[in-house]
């Protein structure tokens, strides 16, 4: 995804500057999952999977008089989850029968309310580990293994990895995926109307 942390930055750069990020999240606790109806596309500088499209676009879907900005901040949180679940979708039918367990880094991931509603929408525990730079850190066992520091990538990865979190999907599961289903139809419906 392209704005995934970067939909939340966004969001309190642009309404709530001063506010941190924690305090930001925490607000989303008072509004139930599913946001009241309330869908935020994440695409607010394209897309790139599960739709390879530039010119996509972010939006608030369904907004009304009843959501506040608390909606808002959740929707943003659920939307940005629903992404990774368009991309978690992909590599199922790529052929990845099983996925019991999904490990994320980066600053979304340092937030327990986020990884909560990820793990509710995707349906599966989710993990974070010691290292909070996974691209970086990934790219450096490669390098480590090609030189010969480590037999294998597995190997590498079971002497410098170590789990430092576990979320479990709550009682969520069946109200997210319903809001999902919604989701999911989206950028094909509004596809044409992104301005270009």
């Amino acid at each position: 995804m392209l704005s995934a942390a970067g939909s939340l930055r966004w969001f309190r750069d642009t309404f709530k500057e001063k506010l941190g990020f924690e305090e930001l999240v925490n607000d989303a606790l008072d509004v139930p999952p599913g946001s009241d109806g309330l869908i935020f596309l994440p695409y607010l500088t394209g897309e790139r999977t599960p739709y390879p499209d530039p010119l996509a676009r972010g939006g608030f879907i369904g907004l009304t008089v009843r959501h506040n900005f608390k909606h808002l901040i959740r929707s943003v949180l659920e939307g940005v989850a629903f992404g990774l679940r368009d991309n978690f979708e992909l590599m199922k039918k790529a052929g990845l029968k099983e996925i019991s367990q999904v490990r994320i880094t980066g600053g979304g991931a340092r937030n327990p309310i986020w990884r909560q509603i990820i793990a509710d929408i995707l349906n599966v525990e989710i993990v974070t580990i010691s290292s909070t730079e996974g691209a970086a850190f990934g790219a450096a066992l490669l390098a480590a293994t090609g030189t010969g520091a480590f037999e294998s990538v597995e190997k590498a990865c079971l002497e410098t990895i170590e789990v430092t979190d576990r979320i479990t999907p709550a009682d969520n599961c069946e109200i997210y995926q319903k809001a999902y289903s919604e989701y999911h139809l989206l950028y094909p419906a509004l596809k044409d109307s992104f301005f270009r």
